[in-house]
């Protein structure tokens, strides 16, 4: 009998979790996840996150201590996070997509082998994944329980998502990132939300020790989304978009799935808003791959007198038309997650004014005087202050190596940027008058070209290419096809997500944007780049404004509508820029890229190919053959 009764008392002790906010107030449906977690991960306490600024300083508090971030006493309230080397970007390799049928998520490529548009997991797999996994994985720890509105509160196009995760640094990071807490539970009440479940893999006590004081599991790491549950799960990385669940994986790939079945596009975008001199103003989406300069060209500085821009987003766009046939975006972010290195006082000014207060930086070096520094900053140190690398050791310029990750990055409120939209948390949006796609293309692509028409602007987005970028695991600077940017991230067959776009054209009364395509990263064969870039990117957004307004002059090429000459104004440009070299189209470069890009859409997209992208091409082919 005492047995019994030992044995039942310890069965109610090692159930028994402590409780930081009301579970009672929650919805039924958010309820029924929390407790199906707590059960499934057994941590020692949940804490329901309100928001609030005495939540978050007790939150960094805890990280402190904990030796996970470091103040930088330079600057007002931000902190430096130094993660396990294994854990520093992206892991595509181990994201997946599960659906019952494969081809939902991807295309079939032509001969077997892996696709390079996703990757599927089929249920049974992802069961198993999650047994091996998630039994006990928050033992020792606290569950953090995160409301959160992708996109302002109570908007009509925003979505909420509730992420259960054992991170404080990733309650930090969404409180930056997402609008989240109490607000986020009034507005939802019994509605729908997407459901997000991570752990960073390691239980205590440790079976290792950690590098950094970064908990993490590399050897396991999964994040898989199951769009018809509306669920992701995310295991065994506390990096970025692995662990900010908010960021690509609801933002795009489950989003970009919902904005197919309701009518919309969930799109990796930034949006900005551009004023001429007249007081004019429009607003822009621009599709870049990471690290090919959104934040730079969102948060831009004119060289032109008289002009302005503001930014909305720096990332994503989600976009939908409203009942005058305006296609609508939103930023669903609340903040900026953008790449350190290469951001400098030169380059992107706004954004380093951004960055000096509220912000948590990963993986940069940082100064004996308390504050950060990383490649392409272009700021001379003190006399007598030294730099501790991201690795956490004494660096120097001669060591070799970059103190900074090449994907190391600052998590920063938007609300702090000088030049914020005055519309970015717009219920209803701002309106699209012109959609951008680019890359970093070092030959062939010429500054700026804007589509014939929306079919061959979907085209033109479909055959985007690249050179490969930090943000991912790939290395080298490979030339790689990343359509709409989003390679890394649709969240279902990209053949149905071309259909998707192609049928935005069949809607009554759509005002489309016109498409353009930009490279700002074309090199001469002896002189380095052969545009100056940044704040005179300006002149490129002018002459696509003038066009949205039929100012511009503008002559057909084979890739789609050039500037005529003396059509982009080079008023005040310091240097002497080769325009001939800058615009020129070369015949065997083009038919190159037209053999490419075929080769892609048929052994990647195979038969999921829509008839009129296929027909882009061939036309494209007969123009590039009558050069």
């Amino acid at each position: 009998f005492l047995c019994l009764i030992l044995s039942s008392l310890f069965n109610l002790l090692t159930s028994f979790h402590s409780y930081s906010g009301d579970i009672s107030a929650l919805s039924p449906a958010v309820r029924e996840f929390v407790e199906a977690n707590v059960t499934l991960c057994q941590p020692d306490s949940i804490h329901i996150c309100d928001g609030s600024d005495e939540e978050n300083r007790a939150i960094l508090t805890q990280l402190e201590e904990q030796g996970m971030i470091k103040k930088l006493t330079k600057y007002e309230n931000c902190w430096l996070a130094r993660t396990d080397p294994r854990d520093v970007a992206r892991v595509e390799s181990k994201t997946v997509i599960v659906t019952e049928d494969q081809k939902d998520t991807v295309p079939t490529p032509v001969g077997g082998g892996v696709s390079q548009l996703g990757r599927w997991m089929s249920p049974e797999e992802f069961d198993k994944a999650m047994t091996q996994r998630f039994p006990g994985c928050m033992k020792g720890r606290t569950m953090y329980v995160i409301p959160y509105s992708m996109g302002p509160v109570g908007s009509p196009l925003s979505k909420i998502g509730v992420e259960l995760t054992d991170s404080p640094y990733v309650v930090a990071s969404m409180r930056v990132m997402t609008r989240m807490g109490k607000s986020v539970l009034s507005a939802l009440g019994n509605g729908e939300f997407v459901r997000c479940l991570h752990s960073v893999g390691c239980p205590l006590p440790l079976k290792k020790p950690l590098v950094n004081n970064w908990p993490c599991n590399p050897e396991q790491t999964l994040i898989a989304h199951i769009p018809d549950r509306r669920q992701i799960v995310s295991f065994g990385s506390g990096y970025g978009g692995n662990s900010l669940l908010g960021k690509k994986c609801f933002a795009l790939r489950i989003a970009s799935r919902i904005a197919k079945e309701e009518g919309w596009l969930a799109e990796h975008m930034l949006i900005l808003g551009v004023t001429n001199p007249a007081g004019e103003k429009k607003y822009m989406a621009a599709a870049f791959p990471s690290a090919c300069g959104k934040t730079n060209l969102a948060m831009l500085c004119p060289t032109l007198p008289g002009w302005k821009v503001e930014c909305v987003g720096d990332d994503i766009a989600w976009m939908k038309f409203d009942n005058q046939g305006n296609l609508r975006a939103i930023n669903p972010e609340n903040g900026f997650f953008g790449v350190a290195p290469g951001t400098s006082a030169k380059t992107n000014p706004n954004a380093m004014a951004t960055i000096v207060k509220n912000t948590v930086f990963t993986n940069v070096a940082e100064t004996s005087d308390g504050g950060v520094y990383w490649e392409g900053m272009d700021q001379s140190l003190p006399e007598g202050v030294t730099v501790t690398s991201w690795k956490n050791k004494a660096w120097s310029s001669e060591d070799g190596e970059p103190c900074a990750h090449p994907n190391s990055r600052f998590c920063t409120p938007a609300g702090q940027c000088p030049i914020i939209d005055p519309l970015w948390e717009s219920p209803e949006g701002v309106p699209i008058e012109a959609i951008i796609f680019g890359g970093r293309r070092p030959e062939g692509v010429p500054l700026v070209y804007e589509a014939f028409n929306w079919q061959h602007g979907v085209f033109v987005g479909a055959a985007m290419r690249s050179e490969a970028t930090a943000a991912a695991e790939h290395k080298g600077k490979v030339i790689m096809h990343d359509p709409f940017a989003m390679r890394p991230f649709f969240g279902y067959n990209f053949g149905q997500y071309l259909s998707h776009w192609l049928s935005m054209a069949d809607r009554p009364g759509a005002k489309l944007p016109k498409i353009f395509h930009v490279n700002w990263f074309r090199k001469s064969p002896t002189a380095g780049f052969l545009w100056p870039g940044f704040g005179d990117n300006i002149r490129v957004l002018d002459w696509m404004f003038r066009r949205l307004n039929g100012e511009a002059g503008a002559m057909p090429s084979a890739v789609g509508y050039l500037p005529c000459h003396n059509s982009l104004n080079l008023q005040g440009l310091q240097g002497k820029v080769d325009l001939d070299e800058l615009f020129s189209l070369n015949q065997e470069f083009w038919q190159q890229e037209v053999q490419d890009v075929r080769k892609y859409f048929t052994t990647q997209v195979n038969d999921d190919l829509p008839n009129e992208v296929a027909r882009q091409l061939d036309l494209l082919q007969q123009r590039v053959k009558q050069m």
